[in-house]
């Protein structure tokens, strides 16, 4: 492969720049951040999921590509960030998604998102069985070497999807690559892959994270062709270099190396300054999660939490609320201000998230008793549930807008303070305070919220929207010798601090007790209402 690029050799300097692409399921961000972390310049946009008949769920990574370059060039062209600083390119972002693509890294179809369940009853008609759901000798298997096992929605179920439904795709594909290997193939040309990219796959064995290798054992048993599974690389490495005819497509010097990618969580825990054993981050975007630095491999089958490959040869804790700020998304574009001209106030524009989070301050702390349960699109810890939906409980004729959109703030709160109880047990610790990053983090109200609700300390990180772009570029800098992991904490500066109020303890307590209880006491009625529905 040729590493010469466009217009001279790239610095190495703690001046240098990151190309930092935070590929979210709503589009990608784009930026320019040092090494260190300062945001040079950023840029998102939005792309579209397509959703088919059967629990189908699709994105265009062509798509990707086109817009990612169209942001560089821009930025480039136009003098927002000084090419001649750019050293690395590093992405971070969704995971559990498979893109098929040729011998050269382009696609040969549809990338199969993280959303997309019509790979469940394949995998289950493989290693389903009576325990969890599982066969009990697959379930050991996995656990015991993993600490995950494939559940149909992740790259197993994609690939057995693409080969079931799509043979002429599964055909046409020499590599299926997560979205962040995809788009380091499409900068340098190479097939590569790492135990954190691959995580979801629940294909290599993670009790040896020095092994770069898949595990025969796991591959046979989840029936996949193991000549198209990545190449694996060590975590953070450097993969290679932009290709030259990339860098002068896109404006950039010789010599930018490619650093392998890593999921948006490792991103967070960077972004956060999380990374030592201990420190806790929770991020409060589309979906939500609480995690922290364990040193050994472990699980929590029944509650959906197990540690996956970190740094430095430990483990990052993963688990996942589905709807978080997708739930006040939904809120705004369905409930509130909804395009489809009935009241003809309504529609893009019309209302903003910071009217929301206005509005529902005029509300008191537990929204005048009225609880929303967040699981709009089913949940996944502390159970594990697809049926699950969200609702309003306890609304009266004295209920007003504003309890409703505190509601829907507070009931993610208390979803997260459940989380947040289960995750203590697991780590065997009090984790306090924790650093929050992601675009809920944004709202003053909602940090205080969740610092009120789960009684801990809650630090909001600056700029938290961005966290996990700077978290790649701290990455890179790492990956070129140029920060140093000591470094990382106190890179992610705190921008605010938030404690819990002692006069909101014994409604909230009350309140969010009410959560658990709802999802106990109304599965059943969700199990015969969305069996048949995605």
């Amino acid at each position: 492969m040729s590493t010469t690029g466009g217009s001279g050799p790239a610095p190495h300097g703690r001046d240098s720049l990151v190309l930092a692409v935070d590929l979210g399921t709503g589009g990608p961000k784009v930026g320019f951040v040092s090494v260190t972390g300062e945001t040079v310049w950023r840029d998102h946009v939005r792309v579209a999921t397509r959703w088919l008949d059967g629990g189908g769920a699709v994105q265009d990574p062509n798509e990707w590509w086109t817009v990612i370059c169209d942001a560089v060039r821009k930025a480039l062209a136009n003098g927002l960030a000084p090419a001649e600083r750019v050293a690395a390119v590093c992405v971070t972002g969704q995971w559990a998604s498979t893109v098929p693509v040729d011998a050269e890294g382009v696609p040969v179809g549809d990338c199969v998102m993280w959303q997309d369940h019509r790979g469940i009853p394949l995998v289950r008609r493989r290693i389903g069985g009576p325990v969890a759901g599982y066969d009990p000798r697959a379930l050991v298997t996995w656990v015991r070497k993993t600490a995950g096992i494939p559940g149909g929605n992740d790259p197993v179920g994609h690939m057995h999807t693409l080969a079931t439904h799509h043979p002429e795709v599964a055909a046409a594909a020499r590599w299926y690559l997560e979205p962040v290997d995809y788009l380091a193939m499409r900068f340098t040309g190479e097939p590569a892959a790492t135990h954190a990219s691959m995580t979801a796959a629940w294909l290599t064995d993670n009790r040896r994270l020095d092994v770069l290798d898949y595990d025969d054992e796991l591959v046979e048993r989840a029936g996949v062709d193991r000549s198209k599974l990545p190449p694996l690389v060590p975590t953070g490495s450097v993969v290679g270099t932009v290709r030259a005819a990339v860098a002068r497509d896109l404006g950039l010097p010789d010599g930018v190396q490619v650093v392998a990618g890593v999921p948006d969580l490792h991103a967070a825990a960077l972004g956060a300054g999380a990374v030592e054993e201990g420190e806790a981050h929770m991020a409060l975007s589309s979906t939500s999660w609480i995690s922290l630095p364990l040193r050994r491999k472990k699980t929590d089958v029944l509650r959906g939490m197990a540690t996956i490959p970190g740094f430095r040869g430990g483990y990052l804790l993963a688990n996942n609320h589905d709807t978080s700020g997708l739930a006040l998304q939904w809120l705004l574009d369905n409930v509130v201000a909804p395009d489809d001209g009935l009241a003809g106030t309504g529609g893009p524009g019309s209302c903003s998230y910071d009217d929301l989070t206005a509005l529902a301050a005029t509300s008191p702390p537990g929204a005048n008793g009225v609880i929303f349960t967040p699981w709009l699109a089913g949940e996944r810890t502390p159970v594990s549930d697809s049926h699950l939906r969200g609702g309003f409980h306890n609304v009266s004729l004295r209920t007003t807008r504003a309890d409703l959109v505190r509601a829907v703030l507070e009931g993610v709160a208390y979803n997260d303070h459940w989380l947040h109880g289960y995750v203590e047990r697991f780590a065997k610790r009090r984790l306090d305070p924790v650093r929050v990053v992601g675009g809920g983090a944004q709202s003053e109200l909602w940090c205080q919220i969740h610092a009120d609700v789960m009684d801990r300390t809650i630090e909001q990180v600056e700029d938290p929207v961005d966290a996990q772009l700077r978290g790649a570029a701290v990455l890179a800098g790492i990956a070129l010798g140029l920060v140093d992991w000591s470094e990382v904490r106190g890179l992610a500066r705190v921008a605010r601090t938030f404690t819990p109020d002692p006069a909101n303890r014994d409604v909230y307590d009350r309140l969010s007790a009410e959560l658990p209880r709802l999802c106990s006491t109304q599965r059943p009625m969700f199990r015969r209402l969305n069996r048949r529905r995605r």
